[in-house]
């Protein structure tokens, strides 16, 4: 597996990394989603629909809005954690002296509606793990 990041540090950064991706087709696409990325994922789900290129997202989002999957950490349990921790600060304790936690629950989803638009089948046993499959 060949890695090429995209790297996209402005607005008009996106324009060239769909241009590059257009020249050289990729297998896949892996988006890393932040405050600047976040605002394109429409255009660059439907740039991968287009081109049939499988996504895969750093978070939840945008495989409701068409892309292929999402693994990782549950931010419903992050969420939870948070909590916690902001509770026990507001009791009085000291942040530097709370451990830091790694997640422990991760979420599978799958959007088994744009796979069959890919021309995908998804094998039985992954969407027998998956914690949402999107039909």
């Amino acid at each position: 597996m060949t890695v090429q990041p995209l790297g996209v540090h402005e607005a008009k950064d996106i324009d060239s990394a769909i241009a590059t991706m257009t020249e050289e087709r990729p297998d896949a696409l892996f988006m890393i989603t932040d405050v600047l990325t976040s605002r394109y994922t429409r255009q660059v789900v439907d740039f991968a629909v287009q081109h049939q290129l499988p996504t895969m997202f750093q978070s939840s989002g945008p495989v409701a809005e068409g892309g292929l999957m999402y693994y990782g950490p549950s931010f419903t349990e992050s969420y939870r954690r948070a909590a916690h921790y902001v509770d026990r600060i507001l009791k009085g304790a000291k942040p530097g002296d709370l451990p830091v936690e790694q997640p422990t629950k991760f979420e599978l989803i799958i959007n088994l509606k744009t796979a069959k638009a890919l021309g995908i089948t998804i094998p039985p046993n992954l969407l027998m793990l998956a914690d949402k499959v999107i039909e």
